[in-house]
Formats: C-alpha cells, sequence, structure tokens
C-alpha cells in the first residue's frame, strides 16, 4: 500500500520595517565595534575642533569609562539638542561636499552610535560664555535639558558603561589589558602625526600617563618622545612625490627604519591627507622591499604621510573610516616602493656609525651621522679614510652596550640565595616608557619651586647625565661613570636624593602608592627616631619625654593628614597609623629601615603656616628617604663581615684571654651569622642593581641637575683619556 506524503505548504516570511532602535544598534555595532574605535572618533572630533590638547582617561579597557577631554572650540548652545541624532553634522550640508572633504569626520554617526549602545554625558563651553553646560544622552536624544555649569574650554565627553546592552559583544571584550593596549597605540601615532597638539592617555586612577606628548615642531622629536630614543635612533628620512597629472599627484614624506631597527613586527603609522588609516597593498609592498633588502630588519617602523588632492580620495568606504580609496593607488604604492628600496640600498652600502666632534662643548649632545654619503669627499680621497677619529679621541663604550661596566671584569661567587630572574630588556623598556607627567596641582608654590629647578640647571652636568654610561660601583657611595673620553666618580646618595625631590615636586598630587602591608605606628617610629644613637638599654628620665614629643608629633600629623594624603598620598587613619606612601620611582621601593628618620622630619621640621616652606620641607624629607643611601646593615664584603661574626659568652677570663695572634685576621665559616650575612647580601645586592638598572635611566630622561653640584663633589672627574695617552707616550 503506498502512503502518501503529506506535503506541508509555507507561507513566504513576511517583509516588515524593522523598528528604529534596532536599526540605530544595529549601526551602531558596525561603527563603534569595540573601546578604541569610540576613543577614535572622539579624538578625531577633537582635533577637528582645532584643539592644541587632548587628554584621555580609560577605566576597564573602555568598557566602564572613557573621558576625552579637549580644548578646542567647543558645541553652541542651540546644537546641544541635535548634537547625538544620527545624520547630524558640522562638516558638510550637500553630497557634492564630500568630495573634497578635509575634516575628520562627516557622517555625523559616531555620537549616535555610541548613546545607543553607552551612557553619554557631554560638557562643553565656547568662547565669551560665563558658564558651560552638561547634558546626557541616550538613544540619541538628551535625557533631560542641559544644565548650566563650571567648565574649562573645549568639551569633554564621557562615554560609560560601553555596550551594556550588548551581552555578547561585551562578554568578547572582557580582555580590558588588550583594549587598552589598543587605545594607547592609537593616540601613540596620532601623537608623532598631530605634532602641534599635546596628547596623553593613562588608566583612570593613574597618576602616570602611558602617553604623554607636548606639541613641537620635529616630527623625530615626537617620535623620539612617544617611541623612544632607540627607534628614533635608527630612522631614516624619505621622500617621494609626483605632480604628473596624467599619472598620479601625490607628496608623501616620512620615517623609516634601518638595518639597526629589529623587531618581532612591522609598525606601520600611515596618514592620508591628516587621516589615519590601513592599505594593506602599501605595507605589503614596504615589507617585500625590506626582506629583499634587509633581511635581518624585514619588521620595520615606518612612518608615512601621504597628501593627495582631496578629490583623488574616497573616504567614504568602510564603517569606521579605517580604509580610503585612491585614485591611481597602484601607480602611487609603485613609486613610493621605488623611493625606499632606493633609500635603503644605499644605507646598507655604509656602515652606519656613532660618531663625535673632535672638540665637543660641555653643553652639545652626541652627534650622529646616519649617512656619510651626505658629505661627498674631496677628490682622491676614499670614504674609508674620512673623517677619522683620533684615537685618544675614541669612545669605546656606549650606554646599551654592558661590554665596559665594572661587574664584567669580576669574578664574584654569589650565594645561591642571589639569584636574580630579572629581564633587564623588560626594566629599561618600562622606564624608557614612563615619561614626566604634564598635569601639576594649579598650585603657585609648586610652579615655583619647579621653576627655580628650571632655571639652576647646569647645562654641562646635564649632558653628562644624558649621555654618560654606568661602569660600576666604586665604593659603598660612588659609581664610576663614564662621559665621552672622560671617567668621573659619581656621588649616587647626593644625586638619587636631589632626582627624588625633583620627581616628588613633578608628581605632586599625581601619585600612584605602596599599601604598607603593615601599618605602622607613628608613635612607635617617631620614639624610635628619638632613641637612634641611644646605646643604653635602661630605661632613663629622657624616655617619659620622648613619650611626650612623640605623642604630641603624632597628633599634628594626624590633623594634617588629609593635605599629605591628597598632595603626597601618604596617608595616616584616624588612629595615627601609617598605611600607605607614594611611589616616587617606578621600579622602586624606599628601605623601610629609615622609616622612623622620615616621619621624625615629617612631624618635627614642617612649617605648616608658610606653604612654599611646607611643600619645599615635605619634597625634600621624601627625596631624602628614597635616596638610595648604603643599607643599615654593614657591607658583608671585605672588612665588613667582621661585623657578622658571632657574639660567644664567656664562662672564665681564662677563656676569653687569646691563646694565639697568628690568627686574629681569620674568620672560620663557624663564627658568622650566616643568616644576618644573607640578609645584608640581599639589600646590598639589591641596591646596586637599583642604581644601575633604574636611577641611572631614569636621570637620563628626568634629571636636572642643580648648579651646586659642578663644585660640591657630587661628580668627581678621575681620569681622561687624553691625558693618559700623553702619559704614556712620555713612557
Amino acid at each position: 500500500m503506498e502512503v502518501e506524503e503529506a506535503q506541508v505548504t509555507t507561507e513566504p516570511p513576511k517583509i516588515h520595517r524593522l523598528d528604529e532602535s534596532v536599526v540605530n544598534r544595529i549601526a551602531a555595532g558596525e561603527v563603534i565595534q569595540r573601546p578604541v574605535s569610540a576613543v577614535k572618533e572622539l579624538v578625531e572630533n577633537s582635533l577637528d575642533a582645532l584643539s592644541s590638547s587632548i587628554n584621555v582617561v580609560v577605566k576597564d579597557g573602555g568598557l566602564k569609562l572613557i573621558q576625552v577631554s579637549d580644548d578646542g572650540h567647543g558645541i553652541r548652545y542651540e546644537d546641544l539638542p541635535i548634537l547625538c541624532e544620527r545624520h547630524t553634522t558640522s562638516k558638510l550640508s550637500s553630497f557634492e561636499d564630500l568630495q573634497s572633504i578635509k575634516s575628520m569626520g562627516f557622517r555625523g554617526e559616531a555620537l549616535a552610535s555610541m548613546t545607543y549602545v553607552a551612557h553619554v554625558t557631554v560638557t562643553t563651553i565656547t568662547k565669551g560664555q560665563l558658564h558651560g553646560y552638561r547634558v546626557s544622552y541616550k538613544d540619541g536624544v538628551m535625557e533631560n535639558e542641559p544644565k548650566a555649569c563650571a567648565a574649562v574650554k573645549g568639551t569633554q565627553i564621557m562615554i560609560e558603561n560601553l555596550f551594556y546592552n550588548m551581552s555578547a559583544r561585551k562578554k568578547n571584550l572582557q580582555n580590558s589589558a588588550d583594549d587598552y593596549s589598543k587605545i594607547v597605540d592609537l593616540l601613540s601615532r596620532l601623537a608623532i602625526h598631530h605634532t602641534n597638539v599635546s596628547f596623553s592617555c593613562r588608566k583612570h586612577g593613574a597618576g602616570r600617563a602611558d602617553v604623554s606628548s607636548v606639541a613641537t615642531l620635529s616630527r623625530i622629536d615626537a617620535i623620539r618622545s612617544v617611541y623612544g630614543v632607540s627607534v628614533a635612533r635608527s630612522l631614516m628620512k624619505v621622500e617621494a612625490s609626483d605632480m604628473d597629472p596624467s599619472s598620479s599627484v601625490f607628496q608623501m614624506d616620512g620615517f623609516i627604519s634601518n638595518s639597526e631597527y629589529v623587531a618581532k613586527k612591522i609598525t606601520m603609522v600611515l596618514f592620508i591627507n591628516d587621516r589615519l588609516v590601513d592599505c594593506t597593498a602599501l605595507k605589503r609592498a614596504l615589507e617585500i622591499v625590506y626582506a629583499a633588502t634587509l633581511p635581518k630588519a624585514s619588521k620595520p617602523f615606518i612612518y608615512m604621510s601621504i597628501v593627495l588632492p582631496p578629490e583623488h580620495v574616497d573616504v567614504n568606504v568602510h564603517p569606521t573610516k579605517r580604509e580610503v580609496s585612491l585614485l591611481n593607488q597602484e601607480v602611487i604604492i609603485e613609486k613610493i616602493q621605488s623611493v625606499v628600496e632606493s633609500r635603503l640600498r644605499s644605507s646598507n652600502e655604509t656602515q652606519i656609525f656613532q660618531e663625535q666632534t673632535v672638540e665637543p662643548s660641555s653643553s652639545s649632545p652626541m652627534i650622529f651621522r646616519k649617512d656619510l654619503n651626505r658629505n661627498p669627499l674631496p677628490s682622491g680621497q676614499s670614504g674609508s679614510k674620512s673623517q677619522k677619529v683620533p684615537v685618544n679621541k675614541m669612545v669605546r663604550t656606549d650606554s646599551l652596550d654592558p661590554a665596559g661596566r665594572l661587574h664584567v671584569y669580576l669574578q664574584a661567587e654569589p650565594h645561591g640565595h642571589l639569584v636574580k630572574n630579572t629581564s633587564l630588556t623588560a626594566v629599561r623598556s618600562f622606564v624608557r616608557q614612563r615619561r614626566n607627567p604634564k598635569e601639576t596641582a594649579d598650585l603657585t608654590s609648586i610652579q615655583e619651586l619647579v621653576a627655580e629647578i628650571d632655571s639652576n640647571c647646569h647645562s654641562g652636568m646635564l649632558d653628562i647625565v644624558r649621555h654618560c654610561t654606568y661602569i660600576g660601583m666604586a665604593d659603598d657611595v660612588f659609581a664610576l661613570l663614564q662621559h665621552d673620553t672622560h671617567l668621573y666618580l659619581a656621588n649616587v646618595v647626593s644625586l638619587s636624593k636631589e632626582l627624588m625631590y625633583q620627581q616628588v615636586l613633578r608628581r605632586f598630587a599625581h601619585f600612584n602608592a605602596i599599601q604598607l602591608s603593615n601599618p605602622a605606628p607613628l608613635k612607635e617610629l617617631i620614639v624610635l627616631a628619638l632613641k637612634e644613637g641611644d646605646t643604653d638599654p635602661k630605661p632613663t628620665k629622657n624616655d617619659e619625654l620622648n613619650e611626650k614629643i612623640a605623642e604630641m608629633n603624632t597628633e599634628l600629623l594626624k590633623e594634617k593628614a588629609d593635605l599629605i594624603d591628597e598632595y603626597f598620598s601618604i596617608h595616616i587613619d584616624k588612629d595615627g597609623n601609617l598605611s600607605r606612601l607614594p611611589v616616587v620611582l617606578d621600579q622602586y621601593t624606599p628601605d623601610m629601615d629609615r622609616l622612623p628618620e622620615f616621619a621624625l622630619c615629617l612631624a618635627n621640621d614642617v612649617d605648616w603656616e608658610d606653604e612654599k616652606n611646607c611643600l619645599q620641607v615635605i619634597s625634600a624629607a621624601l627625596g631624602n628617604f628614597y635616596a638610595m643611601h648604603p643599607p643599615m646593615l654593614a657591607n658583608p664584603s671585605g672588612d665588613g663581615l667582621q661585623f657578622y661574626r658571632k657574639r660567644k659568652s664567656f664562662r672564665n677570663n681564662e677563656e676569653s684571654l687569646p691563646c694565639s695572634t697568628a690568627g686574629d685576621d681569620m674568620i672560620t665559616d663557624d663564627e658568622i651569622e650566616h643568616e644576618l650575612v644573607a640578609e645584608a647580601e640581599t639589600a646590598w645586592a639589591q641596591r646596586e642593581w637599583s642604581i644601575q638598572h633604574v636611577l641611572f635611566p631614569s636621570m637620563r630622561l628626568f634629571f636636572k641637575p642643580p648648579n651646586s653640584m659642578a663644585t660640591n663633589g657630587t661628580f668627581v672627574r678621575v681620569a681622561s683619556l687624553e691625558k693618559l695617552y700623553r702619559i704614556f707616550e712620555r713612557c
């Protein structure tokens, strides 16, 4: 029997019009793909507003908070109602305007998109207004009427709880560290192109900015500030242009890395008509050139700025404006590729040297000549004999080469407990990336103190600090440094004390914090400091006096707790316990054995009635506390080992008399306090490591030596290569 299958008939699905909110949310997901997309749109709006300063604050990778503040022309009060509606813009009014668009934004979609996937608050003020306005937006419309408020010049836009209503998108973006690094990379790229604008980017609550650039006239200075000295040192200028309307019309200038630059991946920073874009075809073409010409440096650093007539660029080909379409793109890429290849080949034919002038001045930095072919030689002279440096002027070490350091020649026998797995490269990179914050509290006293440091800077000493090479520690206090052909002894304690003082003033009110695992009672610390040097363990009349002094000073500091916490991040709780200290220098923690001395100085030496004197004394006290003093425990190497002999209790006088004097200077292994020696060795090794890898790299970045250091013995020249050669010649 045949069974007939039932045929199910279905009607075609009905087409219906999507709700407007759904359409807008779908569009928002295309424009704002992740937090860095929102930052890019907001920063480009700030650039369109002719801002000279743009500051970005980010929390949880941008998911919790993105705050972009600028000092641009602001937003008119009349425009606030339609500010966040879709397709509202001040950049163009007709489609024809798009053919010659010069602004970053033009669609009027970015702010609207953000209001559909986040909570948006705008604070703005225009020139001539007595006050600004703050207003919140949701789903493209104002949530309430604009409220009058205090505001600084320009506009501040806060994006909170990004993707709060898109759970799948938010769940995929939980790795906040990855998103924050993308934001830092974006701001770094913008900072090296827009050299007339100051940029900063930091995490919410952090005192230091991860991107901090200032307006400059030099592109290479901007690259040096953002990407570091080693990158800037490896770059060559490159230019290309074509003004033939039949083939292509463009002008390109930029910087490309030479054979000295080695990296794991390519860094390509490309701007077309001042717009940060990607061009896969150009990137691939340049990678091919590097792989063929400089195989070891096949992952280059490239910055290029291409300028074309606006009508030759189609900017409306990507939702996020990340890509553009160029007229005669293949011809432009081919000509740029040819110029880059020629530049690389010419640089590869000539060895790259770091050269010094014959008579260097005390204030002029080292001269770098990247391409010796730029200076043509007289006829009859070969390149190998040009500009030869006299042997008594040659410098054989530099700050990046450890071969000239003292510890290379010492065969030390470290104990097992001193094994250290710290990566030198990682620490140096971290120190170089951390720039001085440009934000300081608006206190005239602090500005005056910082100005005094700048005006009192010794130019000759500054050159030594900037370009010296650390050799090693000569003793407990002095380090050996080489600068040019001279050898110096430098007082580490004096240098670190002054550096810490300067850093306290420059980080004023913007400190990160060190949390003490066990809060320290101020009263006990002050008592310890007052008793310092008193070897009599028995109670004396002075003990009661010390207790009273400590109690009074503790009450004073409790009264001033809010001030020192706000300005210096020194936290004292209501019970008089010290629980938090500031981070004055990254990667460095002070010697806590000197905490009693610091507490006494804070309580006893500060004039709380005079603002400038008060802030200066507290800063100086912090500088002294954080200075790299020799550890309290004696240095166990050499004669210091005597300190760690066990104290034996003798049962009779006969045992206390030495039987022989022949072995008085010999210390056996059984006579040493090994645990104490281990602690001392760790402390001294840690100090020397901090001096080499934290103090001197930080000094090269931040330190401004005062004039007094030229005469007070902080720097002492102990040898000069030219004078040594004269002595050898006499011999």
